[in-house]
Parts: structure tokens; C-alpha cells; sequence
């Protein structure tokens, strides 16, 4: 295999890495919009199965009164219907993916430009020879 094939075989392999870490920076964003979600958005909350009024519930995170964070103990659905317990585990989630996106995405943007600038040197070396001739 000569050099340049083997370079242009180098970076699409770069090119593959870094759109891997893309894809893994474009799932930890959604993780983390499905975080917000859950934290910032009222919701409804159930006190038997098919109830025809269902408690308004605050938001988890923007809350005055204690709606969201009171539990059925005092009357109230609304702790129940989103627990802490799963929004930390979909945050939990998204840090190692984010974590793998970031690296590959680095790792592929970093292998593309030492292959252009060994190409430049490559060249600027041709034509530093042909001058020398």
C-alpha cells in the first residue's frame, strides 16, 4: 500500500471515530434534555388506576410548596409519580456517554489534522527538494 492511500485509509477511519463520538454526544444530549424534562415540567399524578381527576403536580426541580417533594403520608401522589432515584440514574447515564463522545470526537479530530499537517510537510518537503535539484 503506498503512503497516500494509507493516509486517505487513516483518515476515514478518523473520520469514522469522530462521527462515532458524535453519535455518542448526540445520545448524551438527549439524555440529558429527557433530565430537564423531568426536573422543569409539570406532570399529573394518578391516585388510582384510570382516575378521572388526577393531581397537578409542580415541577421537581421549581417548586415553592412541597407537592413535588411531600409524600403520600401527607395526602399527596405527586412524590410517587417521578422519583429522584430515576432522574439521577438518566443523568447518571449520560456521563459515560458523554465521556466516550468527547474522546472519540477528540481523538478523530485530532488524527485528521496530524494527517493533513504530515501531507503539508510532505509537500513542502517535494518542493524544497525540487528546488534543491
Amino acid at each position: 500500500m503506498r503512503s497516500r492511500e494509507y493516509d486517505l485509509d487513516f483518515r476515514d477511519r478518523a473520520a469514522r471515530i469522530r462521527a462515532w463520538g458524535i453519535g455518542l454526544l448526540a445520545v448524551a444530549g438527549l439524555l440529558w434534555t429527557w433530565c430537564a424534562v423531568l426536573l422543569l415540567t409539570p406532570y399529573e399524578a394518578e391516585r388510582k388506576p384510570d382516575d378521572q381527576y388526577p393531581v397537578q403536580c409542580e415541577s421537581r426541580l421549581l417548586t415553592d410548596r412541597g407537592t413535588a417533594n411531600e409524600g403520600v403520608r401527607n395526602g399527596d401522589y405527586c412524590a410517587n409519580e417521578r422519583d429522584w432515584p430515576k432522574v439521577l440514574a438518566i443523568l447518571g447515564l449520560s456521563v459515560p456517554v458523554s465521556l466516550a463522545g468527547a474522546i472519540l470526537f477528540t481523538a478523530g479530530t485530532v488524527n485528521r489534522t496530524m494527517s493533513a499537517h504530515a501531507e503539508a510537510m510532505r509537500e513542502l518537503d517535494k518542493i524544497a527538494d525540487a528546488r534543491g535539484a
